[in-house]
């Protein structure tokens, strides 16, 4: 179908085009939020949320872009929020974890830990590098997405995204080298 098409339809109000709508986008979605939260779950939270904010905002979309990479934009807007809120009220229930795991130990889960450490470490590192940074890493990643296709989600320049994914590389990787310089060797 041709999204200006659709795009009329779900002005208008029609549930059959929105249902497509969100059978063509809704894994993307999560696909996204997921490359910014880390979790599944709350991936998919997040991807309702934002097939709601369609819902609601699609009379306001005016086609500067795509219809796509509008609601990929609002997206990373919404998983960068779910960040900031999850920051403020994990501190203490990462406490309290810490403490727990100090008092148990399981030999028979040893693999299993250290691959949830790397995890961890992995998604520490991506969590540390600068907002722009870690939005084109994660679209490019864990979206698939072309260059010239973050550059329309995050409307700048494709050679600015060329830098800013060269640079999230080279911290990603200043950051792991430190880590396991650190902790393994």
């Amino acid at each position: 179908m041709i999204e200006s098409d659709l795009v009329k339809r779900l002005q208008k109000g029609e549930e059959e085009a929105f249902r497509e709508l969100v059978g063509d986008v809704y894994h993307e979605v999560v696909k996204i939020a997921t490359g910014f939260l880390h979790n599944r779950a709350d991936a998919e939270d997040i991807a309702q949320d934002v097939m709601v904010e369609v819902y609601r905002s699609i009379r306001k979309f005016r086609g500067d872009a795509s219809l796509t990479t509008w609601i990929y934009r609002i997206a990373v807007n919404k998983s960068l929020n779910a960040i900031r809120k999850t920051k403020r009220q994990n501190l203490h229930a990462d406490v309290i974890e810490i403490s727990d795991k100090a008092v148990e130990h399981n030999p028979n889960q040893e693999t299993q830990t250290e691959n949830e450490e790397r995890a961890k470490v992995l998604h520490k590192a991506l969590d540390a590098l600068p907002k722009n940074q870690r939005m084109a890493f994660v679209l490019a990643k864990y979206e698939d997405m072309s260059y010239q296709q973050i550059a329309a989600v995050m409307e700048t320049s494709l050679s600015s995204i060329e830098s800013l994914m060269h640079r999230a590389k080279k911290n990603l990787q200043k950051k792991l080298l430190n880590y396991y310089k650190k902790n393994v060797y």
